[in-house]
């Protein structure tokens, strides 16, 4: 089985690239991230037309995420047990959503890009991670031999290596102490990057901002991962990031991330 994780920053506009890319690297489960579009506004035909079934959650012009699957969308469910809500009055956003999709359980998830080190968006962030360290715990815990996968918009370089210069992050979010040590609490429940083995770096992006020519220079982060449950991650055969499809008019400022299963 093939699976994907990409955030598309705006489903609507890029909505014949995803499925041609699908088409193209015959996916069988994709992880959207940043739909931008109320479920309303999701644009199923183009998918469906493709074969895929599409479970979304979209709440506003903001976060929003799907599934897209041609093997099966089972037991959807929104959010997390525990997931922090954000606003005044608070209120949980459009920032995980998970489905049983050919056997594995696949979480899409957009956590919060936390803004700046003193912005309370980034306590947010914190606790997010945290809530998700959690459910994953218990999930696991609950089942040692669960197949699952958490995968999506960390917002977090938890390595130096994730980013193109260290200097240039000094005093910003993705690189803090306390950020890469919540992503890591993720990882100790029992989650492993299985993309990093096939994929090493230094150099090995996954995101390049539209502003400074930052793509062609070269200067990006890695902050999209595929988080695997020890079971799922023995199945791993191999993974990449496609690099290509940051390139053109009309590109997300994200790259796909793909992982293949035996």
């Amino acid at each position: 089985m093939r699976l994907a994780t990409w955030n598309v920053n705006s489903v609507r506009a890029r909505a014949e690239r995803v499925a041609a890319w699908l088409r193209r690297q015959d996916v069988d489960v994709l992880a959207v991230q940043e739909t931008k579009c109320r479920d309303d506004q999701f644009p199923y035909p183009a998918f469906e037309a493709a074969g895929y079934q599409v479970a979304h959650h979209g709440l506003s012009q903001w976060n929003g995420v799907a599934l897209l699957s041609r093997v099966g969308i089972d037991d959807v469910e929104v959010g997390f047990p525990g997931m922090p809500s954000w606003g005044d009055p608070p209120a949980a956003e459009a920032r995980a959503l998970t489905a049983t999709c050919g056997g594995v359980r696949v979480a899409s998830l957009y956590i919060p890009n936390g803004r700046t080190l003193d912005n309370p968006h980034l306590v947010y962030k914190l606790e997010w991670l945290r809530a998700l360290s959690e459910a994953g715990t218990g999930w696991l815990t609950a089942d040692p031999e669960a197949q699952l996968a958490l995968v999506g918009d960390w917002n977090v370089a938890p390595r130096d290596e994730d980013v193109w210069s260290m200097a240039a992050f000094e005093g910003s979010t993705h690189v803090s102490p306390a950020e890469r040590e919540a992503f890591e609490t993720v990882v100790s429940a029992g989650f492993a990057d299985v993309v990093r083995p096939h994929c090493p770096g230094p150099g090995v992006y996954t995101y390049w901002d539209y502003q400074q020519l930052r793509f062609p220079r070269r200067e990006g982060m890695r902050i999209d991962f595929v988080l695997a449950s020890p079971a799922l991650a023995r199945r791993v055969r191999t993974a990449f990031i496609d690099r290509e499809e940051r390139k053109g008019k009309g590109a997300s400022d994200h790259a796909p991330v793909v992982v293949d299963l035996d």
